[in-house]
């Protein structure tokens, strides 16, 4: 028989203190939620941004501004664990830069000769990508669910393509579609190399850029390749400057700093579900800021896009591993 002393009795209102301590945890993990939020928000209206700025003849000296404005920052920030990384740490980070020096030239050239709204959605087709080339990679089939999100994600972005009637699709759609399979080949890229494991994300992010301005650089000094990074800041105007702030400082070096913290403070899958919600705000974006007409049939592959990309994550959360 257990005594019931004085000093162990329940506190008076403490069963009313359950009821009211769930809503502050909610009300705390939602304002928690509400960074990485403005982070999918400002890449969904980065598309926008570049294609404001950029024309096909700035391409890389846009490029060169946007990561050179943001990545003395990052090493002034991060110094001393750049330093501990190895030289394999480094050469690893530098080669997968090369590999997301090519994701941006795409991705740029791409945005300039599409619609910001189907660069957004498309692009988001790195989500189906990804677990069909890991699952290929592991020789392990991806369950039926996902297969029918990744059927009505393609469909999607097939019918977000021809709004305006079934044609060829245009050659920056393709341009995006191709950066969407770099984008998956680099994420493999991270995952495969077994150097890189336990090495500071941030320090492996930094030589990531580093590497990558490198390729812009080189490109911007052989001849006719468009304007000088020089020559394209001389003919920005104060729009111009706010977007190619907007680019470097929101969508670079914001976004890098929101997902540190934000992955240490909750769940890497929370984060990942927030971030998802990218082409959603893409294509708010281009509709409601730019105009983008996608007619009946591009509103129904924008919904399909948006429908597959949360289908086949929810397919991949419920899966056991």
């Amino acid at each position: 028989m257990t005594a019931f002393s004085p000093a162990r009795e329940t506190p008076r209102g403490a069963f009313h203190e359950a009821p009211r301590q769930a809503p502050r945890a909610a009300r705390r993990a939602w304002l928690g939620d509400l960074p990485v939020l403005a982070v999918a928000v400002v890449w969904g209206g980065s598309y926008l941004a570049a294609k404001g700025i950029t024309t096909a003849h700035t391409v890389i000296a846009v490029l060169v501004l946007r990561f050179a404005l943001v990545l003395p920052v990052l090493v002034v920030a991060g110094w001393a664990r750049l330093r501990a990384l190895t030289p394999a740490q480094l050469r690893g980070a530098g080669l997968l830069g090369l590999v997301l020096g090519g994701i941006f030239l795409l991705e740029t050239y791409g945005v300039v000769h599409t619609s910001a709204t189907n660069a957004g959605l498309i692009i988001s087709l790195t989500m189906i990508f990804t677990p069909l080339a890991e699952a290929a990679v592991r020789r392990r089939p991806p369950s039926a669910g996902f297969l029918g999100a990744a059927a009505a994600s393609v469909l999607g972005v097939v019918l977000l393509t021809q709004g305006a009637g079934f044609t060829a699709p245009g050659t920056g759609d393709l341009l995006i579609l191709c950066a969407a399979l770099a984008r998956t080949l680099h994420v493999l890229l991270m995952a495969r190399a077994e150097g890189l494991r336990g090495a500071d994300p941030l320090s492996l992010t930094t030589v990531q850029l580093g590497g990558a301005v490198v390729v812009f650089a080189l490109l911007a000094a052989v001849p006719g390749t468009g304007a000088s990074p020089w020559a394209a800041a001389a003919g920005f105007g104060p729009a111009e400057w706010a977007g190619l702030a907007f680019l470097s400082v929101l969508c670079t070096l914001f976004a890098f700093y929101v997902q540190m913290w934000a992955v240490r403070r909750t769940s890497p899958s929370r984060v990942s579900l927030l971030l998802g919600t990218e082409p959603l705000w893409a294509a708010v974006a281009g509709i409601a800021v730019a105009g983008d007409r996608p007619g009946p049939l591009g509103l129904a592959g924008v919904v399909l896009v948006l429908v597959g990309t949360a289908w086949g994550r929810r397919a991949l959360s419920s899966r056991p591993a």
